[in-house]
C-alpha cells in the first residue's frame, strides 16, 4: 500500500487546567525536514516532541505546531506596575496642565486602563501537561497518516492506470516487429542494388545482415520492461509504509528499457509508441516524488 507525503493532522488533549492542541502539516521531501513551533512552557521538551513526531511520520517536510489554552481557574495574571505608574504620571501631568482635579479613586481609574494586566505563564510545563502533549501528538500523527493513506489510495489508482497504459503500448510493439525486419532488409538491399558497379560477396552480406538485425532485436527490452511493470505493481501492493524511493528506482529502470527500445526500433510506428510510453513514464516519475 502507498502513503502520500502530503497530509494534515490535528490532535487535542486536556488536563484539569489546560487544553493542548497539536497540528501537523506535511509535504514531500527526500528526507525528514521537521520544523516545530511550541509554547514557551514546552521549549525544554522540544527534542522529545521532535522524536515523537519523527517516529510516526518517517520522512517529508513537516510543519508541527502546538498551542496551550489554560482555563480561567489556572490562568495567572498580575498587575503591570510600570504601566500603572506611567498612567498615573500622565494623569497628574494632565491635571496640572489643564487645571482639573486628580481622581478621588485612583484604583477605579487606573484599573480600567488598557494593558494594565499581563498574563503570567509558567516557565515549564507540568508532568500532567506533558502527558497531555504526548496524547495530542499521537492523535495528530494518527490523523495525518490517515490523510496520507487516503492520498496514497488516489496515487495507487493513478499509477495503476499509467502502468496499464505502458503495458498496452508495449503489447502493440509485436505488430510492428513482424514487418520491421523485412522492411529493414529490403531497404538495405535496395541501397546495394543502386551500387551496380560494385561487386560484393553475397554470403558475407548475409552474415552482416544477420548480425545487424540481431543488434536491432528488442525482445530482451520488452521482457525486462514487462518485468519492471509487474515489479512496480507488486511494490505498490507490498505491506509497509515507505515505498517511494523503491518506486523511483523502478521508474528509472523502466526509462532505460524504453529508451533502448526507441534507439533500436528503427521504425516510425515503434518510435511513436516509445514517445507515448515516455510521456506516461514522466507522469509516473512526477507523482512518485509524492510517495512516502
Amino acid at each position: 500500500m502507498l502513503y502520500s507525503m502530503t497530509g494534515f493532522g490535528k490532535g487535542t488533549a486536556e488536563t484539569q487546567g489546560a487544553k493542548i492542541t497539536f497540528e501537523i502539516k506535511t509535504l514531500n521531501s527526500k528526507q525528514l525536514d521537521l520544523a516545530t513551533r511550541l509554547p514557551s512552557a514546552f521549549r525544554s521538551r522540544e527534542s522529545a516532541v521532535r522524536e515523537l513526531v519523527a517516529a510516526g511520520l518517517e520522512r517529508g517536510k513537516v510543519d508541527a505546531s502546538a498551542t496551550i489554552e489554560r482555563t480561567a481557574a489556572q490562568a495567572s495574571v498580575e498587575l503591570d506596575i510600570d504601566t500603572l505608574r506611567a498612567y498615573k504620571q500622565q494623569i497628574e501631568h494632565a491635571s496640572g496642565e489643564l487645571g482639573i482635579d486628580v481622581p478621588d479613586n485612583w484604583y477605579a481609574v487606573l484599573l480600567r486602563m488598557p494593558e494594565v494586566y499581563r498574563a503570567v505563564t509558567p516557565d515549564d510545563s507540568s508532568d500532567e501537561e506533558w502527558q497531555a502533549m504526548g496524547r495530542a501528538i499521537a492523535g495528530a500523527v494518527a490523523a495525518c497518516m490517515a490523510h496520507r493513506r487516503a492520498e496514497g489510495e488516489r496515487l495507487e489508482a493513478f499509477f495503476g492506470e499509467r502502468i496499464d497504459g505502458i503495458a498496452a503500448l508495449l503489447a502493440q510493439v509485436d505488430a510492428f516487429e513482424a514487418e520491421r525486419v523485412p522492411r529493414i532488409r529490403a531497404r538495405i538491399e535496395e541501397g546495394l542494388a543502386k551500387l551496380s558497379d560494385i561487386d560484393y560477396d553475397r554470403g558475407r552480406l548475409e552474415q552482416e545482415m544477420i548480425f545487424y538485425i540481431e543488434k536491432l532485436d528488442v525482445n530482451e527490452e520488452k521482457q525486462r520492461l514487462a518485468q519492471h511493470l509487474r515489479y512496480f505493481r507488486e511494490t505498490m501492493a507490498a505491506p509497509g509504509l515507505s515505498h517511494g524511493k523503491k518506486l523511483g528506482f523502478i521508474a528509472q529502470e523502466m526509462g532505460r528499457e524504453i529508451n533502448t527500445l526507441g534507439s533500436k526500433s528503427n521504425d516510425a510506428g515503434m518510435q511513436r509508441l516509445v514517445v507515448e510510453m515516455k510521456d506516461i513514464l514522466e507522469q509516473i516519475k512526477e507523482q512518485v516524488l509524492n510517495v512516502l
